[in-house]
């Protein structure tokens, strides 16, 4: 109810201003917000993997600890059982060791290997094998001779060298903090020495328990620790500047050191255990003992063996979860560091629960509590005494009575006093204490929104001995660079990037043009002000390339601008009042050597270009303006702003327009991203690729480019496509493409690499596609059959065959959403998957067979992956068979006809068609399927409901049939479920069903037979030649007559002419009092007459007369009202604007400079001078020499386009974009009260100077522009001066005076810089030219497309035959004879008496299939999951930008290269 009202409200307020208050509201052009779902989720997540650490890593210690008491020498067990845990615990040990070589082997062997140097692998191997030597000493001899609460505590210590690195490095970003690791030294430290203090107080009062040498072993355990701390020298010295050379070589091959040291690591430890456990210790190993430990206590072994290994791993992962989620505090750190604590409450709660279970009875109570010369003073000691006669009791819990066992051998059960168990006590507090000390950056640390785990973690190999430590110690201290400062540079590794959002049109609706603008200024609201920093790093521009954009007027032959654009036209203008409300800004036109192109400034200052192709003069097509865009944003503009254009001092630029570097001017890039672009390198250029019809949201696009950000081999990332409409055949497509994306594309990057991103919503990177072989070849002109088919008919699959060719890797990305429009008739649907179809085939079997180069170069594709892709493309090909097969299964289950009739019968529809296909034209194909389609969907809907008909019949599923339906329907419906946003498209999953036939068999021959046609088959139009739209026409006659014919058109602007004349003759005088009348409305013209009409050039004459659009005119009727108005005009233009028009013809093109470097310098305040009145004063005498301006030639199009622009500057759009510019450019000034007084005044300002003047409709002229613009600046510095503002007053004024300006100016028609018009004139010439091949070649190319389509077409034949006659043959064999007997079981799980018989062909197919499936589906799992990781990070940083004030902003212009160069008055 509040949104009707909102919405009421600003209605109002348009209608006072004009009598057409109506608008379109596309939908989500309302402002995005934090949805409270997705915080809910994100907290909720937090907590979830928060507490998954801290249970997994207790589990993980805890079963450490019992596996470590069970071993002890002194424990309850027998020697059988104590060398069975013993083994059990050594394999503890090997299990991280084994899984990092497996993981290391499988990418030396399928990604990449590189060769280690020998000095660097020596050194890793050494440091590696005193760690490994010190794990197993400490683990597998140590531990098991001392109690469960010291083995709890002494690993603490392991911290000990991470901070000494940290004292010697001076790691710390503030001094003060240095305490921090010299607390943790003198802590660890302290530790040992109560460790040992405490130990000699057990020897020396005679504690029960103790091992014998338990000095040796507490001195062997503290050098143990001291040996396993080297396991993460990396880490301080990573974050210090030395031996950065090593490391950076260390980084990049990894993998094949992991490989051998991991091994070495294995036998060691392997060594260590034999060494120790057949040679020193007693009793040695009995081989035959393993042979005869108990079931319990092999039970109890690898249950703890495989709990303490899961848990590890499972602690270690979600630790790296936790760190992705951006919840580094209160889901890593805090849990990891509570692991020790935790395991110890719940270890005291257990004992103090299960205890009574162990009490002794009260007769050996008082026997122990009073003995005759000795004076008991714990009440430990009788229960621990009693614990040794129930080691043999089978109702003893093994584990709690060991435990207890082992914490009766500390200082609790002292005889004498309890008081020096203070001393463990105290131990483990100081061992924690110094972790947590030593290991504080992992409190501080931000990371950015997705991360690598390398980036994360120094080493891939977590400690299982050591989980919570390992974790603390591994964290990355270099990201503490970024975490300590307090500056806002806060994400400093994070590059700026500039995104090209690149829409290629093709006579989209009115409709459709709605939904691709709409997103693009939901980016720039996303975005914000180019000028401010963005929490996303980023800045883009919109480039819309438009094909077919002109047309030729029937008559006239003038080449006008068509429906199409007259359209994009009226959108932009409709989306711009509706996210601004008021009318375009910034307007320029310009005729450029492929047609034209219109410039926008949208309502954020983000720029948008619209390229009108003419399609004599370049080509038309996809892929063409492809190439046509990239060539300018990564060809022309990055080798313009790399080679920027030297100017001589003489010129005396103004200083916007020049950088002063290494003592030499430049001329700056005219636009923004230009400037900005200068620092950002081609591997942080991306290229968005959209379509005319496709709908996004920012976070969509955000999502993409972390993907690219973060990974440096992606060379592209696509979204999941959304399709948009209603009826059958978008209900297929829906369920098509979630099936498509659910698992295939999941399977394709989680297996190796997406083999298409399509190029309705794509991210590229610059330096991927500026790659050898990819843009130069993407170029090439097809002259071969088989090149039309793969280059032109799916453009966007072998652009990403180019780059997987080249080494780059294609990503999808599930969270990243973009909707578009599908084919909605069944004839546009084929046509579209005609071109598709054939295109998929050929860039697969391109890439497969060069698939052993691919591998080679591109580390994200294996053999296997391979192998994985040719199953595929065998499936797909199969795929007419399978259907046919299927259809006869169907027959066979809905009449009951015998198999191999079933075949016979279900072979000659398809037969039939494709006969059809080959004489018929396209049109009566698609009739004939559309019949056909019906047919088989009526089939299999009967065979459908036959199918669970005979399962109840049959009383079970367990049946070929019944098994691949109720597989299929369980996994697409979980496959649903896990996809909660799209779970309702399962129930298109039946439409789908019953389409099998139409899309897998009809479809496949259409395409097929049909592959010669290179057409593009959809949004074609059938108009030759158009018309220009006529707009308000009143009457239209055509009269033939014998001598000639003549066209009469009364128009809207004709009756409005005539009634003034009218008004005229009959009161001359109000036409005097009134002498711009004609000039208040430049659309009015006089009656314009068609071509054929007799007195053309008096009309023509007349039009000239009373248009106030001419260029000339406009600047002599500015220089005599400047001239006239000379004495009271002193406050008209600023200081400034004079500046910009005296340089703006030296900085690249006449008038677009201007206007371009202002929308860069939008906010920029020069130096304040003393005296106000120096601010504005203006030079009169200069327009005495004022030469006219150089008048850009006009094309027939420009006028018409320029006049629909011109209606901004109506009294009614005046009025509203008048205050909208004032708020806007007083946003965050902290002035609200002074921006309402300013609009209101400046709107009564504004209603006085035009009321009972002008209509609401009317045009203003060029006269009362200025008229207008002298009385707005007056009254706002009036206003300004009032309010007395302290700071920034002559500021502030500046600011309002530009508001005005920008909401006074007219559309400018420009013209190109030479430079930028040589250039496409050269790429016309050498790559876009319209292609006009020769007749021959023409028929040369027809007769070899014809010859690949039979070809192709035999192939399938024969391919699909062969299945067909082998099952027909096994059919008619009988499955007596050749079958495989598989058992049925009735639901009640009885045996059936008759088997199932399978024939061997369907029942491999069957397998391969569901294996498919599985493969597909365990795929879909994994991205699952790192896709809800990756939606989590991002909804924590969502429209999250910090915005700069503006009042602190530097006086000159400060560019951001390296060396931050500021442009001062010396550079002049």
């Amino acid at each position: 109810m509040e949104e009707l009202k909102h919405r009421g409200r600003k209605r109002e307020g348009r209608h006072r201003d004009t009598w057409d208050p109506f608008q379109l509201n596309p939908i989500g052009a309302e402002k995005e917000e934090k949805r409270t779902c997705f915080r809910i989720l994100q907290s909720l997540v937090t907590v979830i993997v928060g507490l998954l650490v801290v249970v997994s890593g207790v589990m993980s210690k805890g079963s450490l600890l019992v596996l470590t008491t069970l071993t002890s020498p002194v424990s309850l067990r027998n020697d059988v059982d104590r060398q069975f845990y013993t083994l059990m615990l050594m394999c503890v040990l090997v299990m991280p060791n084994l899984l990092m070589f497996f993981k290391s082997l499988w990418k030396c062997l399928f990604k990449s290997y590189v060769a280690p140097k020998p000095k660097i692998l020596a050194i890793m191997c050494g440091i590696e094998s005193l760690v490994a030597i010190g794990t197993a000493i400490l683990v597998l001899i140590v531990m098991p001779r001392l109690d469960v609460l010291t083995n709890l505590c002494i690993p603490g210590g392991i911290c000990i060298l991470s901070a000494v690195f940290q004292i010697a490095f001076r790691l710390q970003t503030q001094s003060w903090m240095i305490l921090y690791p010299i607390c943790s030294l003198f802590l660890v430290v302290s530790g040992y020495v109560l460790l040992v203090v405490d130990y000699y107080v057990r020897e020396s009062s005679y504690v029960p328990g103790q091992v014998e040498g338990s000095y040796i072993y507490v001195g062997i355990a503290i050098f143990a620790s001291l040996l396993v701390s080297l396991n993460w020298w990396e880490n301080p010295f990573q974050a210090s500047t030395n031996i950065q050379e090593m490391l950076s070589q260390v980084d990049s091959f990894r993998d094949s050191i992991y490989l051998f040291t991991s091994l070495i690591r294995i036998a060691l430890t392997l060594g260590v255990y034999f060494l120790y456990y057949c040679l020193i210790a007693e009793p040695h190993i009995n081989w035959d003992n393993f042979s005869k430990a108990s079931n319990n206590t092999v039970g109890i072994g690898l249950g703890l063996f495989f709990l303490q290994a899961f848990c590890s791993a499972a602690c270690h992962w979600f630790g790296v979860v936790a760190c992705k989620i951006h919840a580094m505090r209160f889901a890593f750190a805090l849990p990891v560091s509570l692991t020790g604590p935790v395991t110890l409450i719940l270890g005291i709660i257990l004992f103090l629960t299960q205890a009574e279970s162990l009490a002794p009875t009260p007769e050996i109570a008082n026997l122990y509590t009073s003995m005759e010369n000795v004076t008991i003073n714990t009440p430990f000691w009788p229960f621990c005494h009693e614990l040794e006669s129930l080691k043999d009791v089978n109702t003893t819990p093994v584990v709690m009575l060991e435990i207890s066992y082992s914490i009766c051998k500390t200082s609790l059960n002292n005889p004498n006093a309890m008081w020096p168990f203070s001393m463990m006590a105290l131990e483990g507090v100081c061992m924690w204490l110094g972790l947590v000390s030593c290991t504080y950056y992992v409190w501080k640390i931000k990371v950015q929104r997705i991360e690598r785990t390398s980036q994360l973690f120094v080493r891939r190999l977590y400690e299982s001995a050591f989980i919570d430590l390992s974790m603390l110690l591994n964290t990355k201290m270099k990201a503490v660079r970024s975490a300590n400062k307090e500056s806002s540079n806060s994400n400093d590794d994070v590059e700026n990037c500039v995104i090209y959002l690149c829409a290629t049109m093709w006579h989209e609706t009115y409709d459709e043009m709605l939904k691709i603008m709409t997103s693009m200024f939901r980016l720039d609201r996303y975005r914000g002000d180019p000028k401010e920093e963005h929490n996303d790093h980023f800045d883009f521009e919109c480039h819309i390339l438009v094909d077919d954009a002109f047309m030729k007027e029937k008559d006239t032959e003038k080449k006008l601008v068509n429906t199409y654009v007259c359209d994009l036209i009226q959108v932009v203008m409709e989306v711009y009042r509706v996210f601004t409300n008021k009318e375009p800004d910034e307007v320029s036109i310009i005729e450029t050597p492929y047609g034209g192109r219109l410039v926008f400034v949208m309502p954020e200052g983000n720029m948008l270009f619209m390229h009108l192709k003419d399609k004599q003069l370049i080509r038309n097509k996809k892929r063409w303006s492809q190439i046509m865009y990239l060539y300018y944003l990564l060809g022309w503009k990055g080798y313009n702003v790399k080679n920027p254009q030297k100017i001589t001092r003489q010129n005396n630029p103004c200083r916007a327009s020049l950088i002063s570097l290494d003592g030499e001017s430049y001329l700056l890039p005219s636009y923004d991203n230009d400037i900005k672009r200068r620092h950002i390198s081609d591997e942080n250029t991306y290229i968005m690729a959209l379509d005319g019809d496709t709908d996004f949201h920012p976070g969509a696009l955000i999502l993409l480019v972390d993907r690219l950000r973060m990974y440096d081999n992606v060379g592209a990332a696509c979204g999941r496509i959304h399709p948009t409409g209603m009826g059958p055949m978008v209900w297929y497509q829906k369920f098509e493409y979630a099936v498509g994306h659910w698992l295939q594309k999941t399977a394709e990057h989680v297996f190796g690499s997406v083999l298409c991103s399509p190029g309705c919503f794509s991210l590229f990177r610059g330096s991927a596609l500026m790659d050898d072989n990819v843009l130069k070849r993407y170029t090439t002109k097809a002259s071969r059959a088989s090149e039309y088919v793969q280059y032109d008919q799916g453009e966007d699959r072998w652009l990403c065959t180019l780059l997987l060719q080249q080494g780059w890797r294609v990503e999808y990305n599930a969270a990243s959403d973009a909707y578009t429009n599908s084919p909605q008739e069944f004839k546009e649907f084929y046509n579209q998957r005609r071109r598709w179809g054939p295109s998929t085939l050929a860039n697969t079997l391109d890439l497969l067979h060069s698939g052993a180069d691919t591998v080679k170069r591109n580390t994200s594709i294996s053999m296997i992956y391979i192998f994985y892709q040719i199953f595929t493309v065998a499936s797909s090909i199969l795929g007419p068979a399978s259907v046919t097969l299927m259809v006869a299964g169907a027959f066979q289950f809905v009449f009951g006809i015998e198999g191999t009739l079933c075949i016979i019968i279900a072979v000659i529809p398809p037969t039939i068609y494709m006969i059809i296909c080959f004489v018929a034209k396209p049109n009566f194909q698609i009739t004939i399927a559309a019949i056909l389609s019906v047919i088989y969907a009526f089939l299999m809907t009967a065979s459908f409901f036959s199918i669970i008909g005979d399962m109840v019949k049959q009383g079970t599923f367990i049946t070929p049939t019944g098994l691949f339906l109720v597989s299929g329907a369980i996994l697409y419906m979980v496959t649903a479920v896990l996809h909660p946003q799209e779970c309702t498209l399962v129930i298109y999953g039946l439409m789908y069903f019953i389409c099998i036939p139409s899309g897998y068999l009809l479809l496949t021959i259409y395409s097929l037979v049909n592959m010669h046609i290179v057409s593009w088959g959809t949004r074609e139009s059938s108009k030759a030649t158009e018309q220009k739209k006529q707009k308000g026409v009143v009457c239209h006659r055509d009269c033939k007559m014998c001598c000639w014919d003549v066209k009469v058109q009364v128009t809207q602007e004709t009756e409005s002419l005539v009634l003034q004349q009218f008004q005229q003759a009959v009161n001359p005088n109000a036409h005097a009092a009134n002498p711009n009348a004609h000039a208040a409305n430049p659309n009015e013209h006089a009656a314009k007459p068609e071509p054929d009409e007799p007195e053309e050039s008096k009309s023509q004459s007349t039009h000239e007369v009373h248009s106030s659009l001419d260029a000339n005119k406009h600047i002599l009727d500015f220089k005599d009202e400047m001239t006239y108005k000379k004495d009271r005009s002193k406050e008209n233009l600023n200081k400034e604007n004079e500046e910009r028009d005296n340089c703006s013809d030296k900085s690249g093109s006449s008038k677009s400079s201007e206007k371009k470097i202002d929308s860069f310098n939008d906010d920029t305040d020069y130096e304040d001078d003393d005296d106000d009145d120096d601010d504005d004063d203006f030079d009169y005498n200069e327009f005495d020499n004022l030469e006219l301006k150089e008048v850009v030639p006009e094309s027939d199009w420009v006028d018409p386009v320029k006049r629909e622009f011109l209606k901004k500057l109506t009294y009614a759009n005046l009025k509203r974009n008048l205050q909208e510019q004032i708020r806007y450019t007083l946003r965050n000034k902290n002035q609200e009260d002074l921006c309402e007084e300013l609009v209101l005044i400046l709107t009564d300002t504004l209603n006085e100077e035009l009321k009972d003047k002008v209509g609401p409709e009317d045009v203003l002229s060029v006269a009362q522009l200025e008229e207008l613009q002298y009385a707005l600046n007056e009254a706002a510095r009036r206003i300004v001066k009032t309010n007395r503002i302290e700071n920034g007053a002559q500021r502030l004024e500046r600011r309002v005076k530009r508001a005005i300006e920008r909401t006074l100016v007219a559309p400018q028609v420009e013209k190109l810089s030479e430079d930028e018009h040589d250039f496409w004139e050269k790429l016309l010439e050498r790559y876009l030219h319209p292609i006009q091949d020769d007749k021959a070649h023409l028929e040369e190319v027809t007769r070899e497309l014809k010859s690949l389509r039979n070809k192709a077409v035999f192939l399938y034949f024969i391919i699909n035959v062969l299945w067909i006659v082998a099952t027909f043959f096994l059919q008619a064999i009988g499955t007596e004879v050749l079958s495989i007997n598989i058992p049925k079981y009735y639901p009640n799980g009885t045996l059936a008496p008759d088997p199932l018989r399978v024939e061997p062909l369907s029942l491999m197919f069957l397998l391969s299939f569901a294996i498919l499936l599985i493969v597909q589906f365990l795929a879909m799992l994994y991205h699952r999951v790192y896709t809800l990781i990756h939606v989590v990070s991002y909804r924590s940083t969502e429209k999250d930008y910090k915005e700069k004030d503006e009042e602190d902003e530097e006086e000159g212009l400060v560019m951001g290269n390296p060396v931050n160069l500021t442009v001062t008055a010396d550079d002049l």
